[in-house]
């Protein structure tokens, strides 16, 4: 019950924001679809730890904050690479462990290292996820772990 009512309130916090349309009318339009919507997913079975991770909701703003800050960083590094008229570049795949025990935590942590420029995620196998990187530089950072250490520190809250 209390993911239906972490579901219901986050649609609706969403249509909200996205519709800034605040008449009474429409307000109540938007929980009739919301509702309708939850309705649906609960019938399908669709409403669980997995699909609505309520465990993640606090912990993540701040990951996506210093996600935010990963992904600008790791974008002037490719904006080097490229201006640099020799293109120093020497891609390689890389195998990193995760430690991440859901696969809601498994898909964030492969989505986090796709969102960071010169990195993406090709694989998942078991543990594992197999990456491409632009540089070894870009390896390097990866096989440190920083990603997958804050991604399970979200997941396990």
């Amino acid at each position: 019950m209390l993911h239906t009512i972490g579901l219901s309130l986050t649609l609706f916090a969403l249509w909200l924001l996205l519709s800034g349309i605040y008449e009474p009318l429409l307000i109540s339009f938007g929980i009739v679809s919301c509702a309708l919507v939850v309705l649906i997913a609960r019938r399908m079975d669709l409403v669980d730890h997995e699909a609505v991770p309520l465990q993640m909701s606090f912990g993540i703003l701040g990951y996506f904050g210093w996600l935010q800050k990963e992904i600008v960083k790791a974008n002037l590094d490719v904006a080097k690479l490229i201006i640099d008229p020799a293109l120093p570049i020497s891609p390689r795949l890389i195998r990193v462990k995760a430690t991440q025990k859901s696969d809601v935590g498994l898909v964030a942590h492969a989505n986090s290292i796709t969102l960071t420029p010169g990195t993406v995620s090709v694989e998942i196998e078991g543990d594992e996820i197999l990456v491409h990187a632009i540089t070894r530089e870009a390896a390097d950072g990866t096989l440190e772990g920083a990603i997958d250490r804050r991604v399970t520190m979200v997941e396990d809250r």
